[in-house]
This record gives structure tokens, C-alpha cells and sequence, in this order.
């Protein structure tokens, strides 16, 4: 991997060395994905304290929400799927819709905000499904994406296909109380996506721009819909390496961009307080995932806030060490696709960190 974005090498040597880095850590990089221990990376960036550290870029095979773009030369500008990091961005603009007294509040009745679908209210466990259940993944309703996002006997391609895709979501049969278990769903998001649309007012890339993107200077995105026109919260959205990293700044610095408040502080201590276990080792907040790695110079594990997307997209944060990383890779539908990302960052960025 190559740095791309038009600076020198030597600027990223010296930005990290600035920043408390191993000088090494683009070489280390470099060496790693040469040796092969880090395939099908198409970018690398880490960033502290606003200042770039690593900025790298590759080649290889990428799709646009699993349609084929060929070889791709990845620069600073390549816009790429950001799969589900998608729905941890969905969360801000959630959080931003609530404090402009847009959409409801979290302990809303979900059936209360979807007309249409009074037969289902019948259940009383259906009745007490909330936002919240949403927003951490705890709805309790059957739900199966294990399955290759190309089988369309995965849910969230079978609400794709489905006539009425918030019916689909919501008549699933219960294999849990809500709130009790975390089962990985792209149709909670789906339901919190349409709850921001009806209370906005605006499609879901239109109030992104305006309350998200315009404010950080992000111009360039797309937003991938289905065949009835609906963008997904779920797994949608494209944006390039600098953009989202610029996100995980914003969030870092608890919901300010240079100086001007973009998401409320408030929501950004809610969504990143863990509030399920998901059983496969990370907890859960509102749609991020929490976890703990080791940090040596921060003297052991140290915890960490992250998107994770198909394939090994990855918005990484590790607010103690002030870090923020997003890692992009093109290994789409193979469920080892989270070794490579997870290796660059526990082994790259945070063990190549010199100074607390």
C-alpha cells in the first residue's frame, strides 16, 4: 500500500512521530500487507488530535452494495460502501433529528409510529417494542443474516424483496423478550431510518447533508437504495477514507467541528455507553459496537467504539488514546473478512502508539 493523497511520505513520518507514534508505523503497514497478513486492503487511515498519522491506499476488487466496479486504484477521493458502519452513522443523525425535536423519543412504541400495522399491535410484546429496543439491536424478533448477503433466504435481502418491508420486519416471530438479547438486525435500522424520514420530513441522504455532511465539508457521498427507491440505513452509504474519518473526529470530540456543535454531547455518551452484550465479544450501544484492546503505552486494555461493515469496513475510535481509524477492504461476504482490519488495528495503530 501506497500513500496517495498527495503528500509525502516523510509528512506522515513526522505527523506520527508529532503525535506520540512509532515514525515505523507506514512501513510496518506496508510490511505487513506485503507479507500477506493483511489482504484485500483498499485503505488505511489513522488520525490524533486532528492530525493524519497514516494515510495509505491499495488496489484490488470493490463492488457499489454488491455490484461489481472491477479494479479500483483507491485514493483519497475513491468513494467506497461503508456497509453497516452505515447504521453508526444513522445513529448521529438520530441523535441530531432528537434534539431538534424532530423524532420521538426512545421509549416511544414502535407500532405507534407505523400506521397501518394496528393488526400487529394485538401482541402486547410487540406493543412494547420502543426505538430504543432498535436502536441496540434488542427486539427480540427473529432475524438471520449469517447468510451470504447474494442468498435471498438472508433477512435483510428478503426484506429487500418483501412487499411491505416494515410489515416484514416487524411480524417476525419472537425468539426472545425485547431487550433481553442482541440479534444482529439490519431491519431494527431499517425501522429507525424510516422513524428520521417521517419525523424529518426529508429522505435520508438529503438530512444527512444537511445536518451531517455540509457542516464537516463532506460534498461528495451516495447513497445506495433499493428497487423502490428506499436508501438504506443499514448498509448504503459510500463515503471516502478523509470523510469518515473526519466523522470519528466529530465524535471524538464529542459532537464538535471546529468550534460549532453538529451532534449533541449528550447523545454521544448514549450512544457509546454499552448496553448489551452481543455474545461475540464486543457489547452494543446505539448501533456502535463497544469493546476493550490492548494498549502499551496506555498500560493495557484500553476501550474502544467502532462501525463495523461487510467485508472489513471499519470506523475505529479509542477516545482515551484520542485515535480515530477507518480502514476500508474489499473482502466482501466471508465472515473471516474482520481478521485483517482488527489486525491493523490492534497490531498497526494502537501497539505503534509511543506516548499516553
Amino acid at each position: 500500500m501506497v500513500s496517495t493523497n498527495g503528500l509525502s511520505l516523510s509528512s506522515h513520518v513526522f505527523a506520527a512521530e508529532r503525535r506520540g507514534f512509532d515514525a515505523a508505523i507506514g512501513r510496518k503497514l506496508c510490511a505487513g500487507e506485503e507479507a500477506g497478513l493483511l489482504p484485500h486492503l483498499h485503505a488505511v487511515l489513522a488520525e490524533r488530535g486532528g492530525e493524519t498519522v497514516l494515510e495509505s491506499y491499495g488496489t484490488g476488487a470493490d463492488e457499489n452494495w454488491g455490484a461489481p466496479l472491477g479494479e479500483i486504484n483507491f485514493g483519497a477521493e475513491t468513494l467506497h460502501d461503508l456497509r453497516s458502519v452505515s447504521k453508526s452513522i444513522v445513529s448521529l443523525l438520530y441523535g441530531i433529528a432528537l434534539e431538534r425535536g424532530d423524532v420521538p423519543r426512545l421509549d416511544t412504541p414502535i407500532l405507534e409510529l407505523f400506521p397501518g400495522h394496528e393488526d400487529l399491535a394485538a401482541d402486547p410484546k410487540r406493543r412494547s417494542l420502543t426505538v430504543e429496543h432498535a436502536l441496540t439491536m434488542t427486539l427480540g424478533m427473529e432475524w438471520d443474516e449469517s447468510r451470504p448477503y447474494t442468498d435471498p433466504e438472508n433477512s435483510e435481502i428478503a426484506m429487500e424483496r418483501a412487499a411491505d418491508r416494515y410489515r416484514f420486519i416487524l411480524e417476525r416471530p419472537f425468539v426472545a423478550e425485547p431487550g433481553a438479547r442482541w440479534i444482529y438486525s439490519g431491519g431494527a435500522t431499517a425501522l429507525v431510518g424510516e422513524i428520521l424520514q417521517r419525523g424529518t420530513g426529508r429522505k435520508l441522504p438529503d438530512f444527512a447533508h444537511q445536518v451531517l455532511f455540509e457542516p464537516l465539508g463532506i460534498q461528495r457521498f451516495e447513497w445506495s437504495a433499493g428497487e423502490d427507491g428506499t436508501h438504506s440505513p443499514a448498509s448504503g452509504l459510500r463515503l471516502s477514507g478523509p470523510d469518515l474519518l473526519k466523522i470519528g473526529r466529530l465524535v471524538l470530540d464529542n459532537g464538535i467541528w471546529k468550534d460549532h456543535r453538529v451532534v449533541p454531547e449528550a447523545w454521544i455518551t448514549a450512544s457509546l455507553r454499552p448496553v448489551i452484550a452481543t455474545g461475540e465479544g464486543p457489547d452494543y450501544g446505539y448501533f456502535w459496537f463497544c469493546g476493550q484492546a490492548p494498549v502499551p503505552a496506555l498500560g493495557g486494555p484500553t476501550p474502544w467504539y467502532a462501525g463495523f461493515g461487510n467485508g472489513g469496513q471499519r470506523l475505529w475510535l479509542c477516545p482515551t488514546a484520542d485515535i480515530a481509524a477507518v480502514i476500508f477492504s474489499g473482502n466482501y461476504n466471508n465472515w473471516n473478512a474482520w481478521i485483517p482490519p482488527t489486525r491493523v488495528w490492534s497490531e498497526i495503530i494502537l501497539a505503534n502508539l509511543r506516548e499516553a
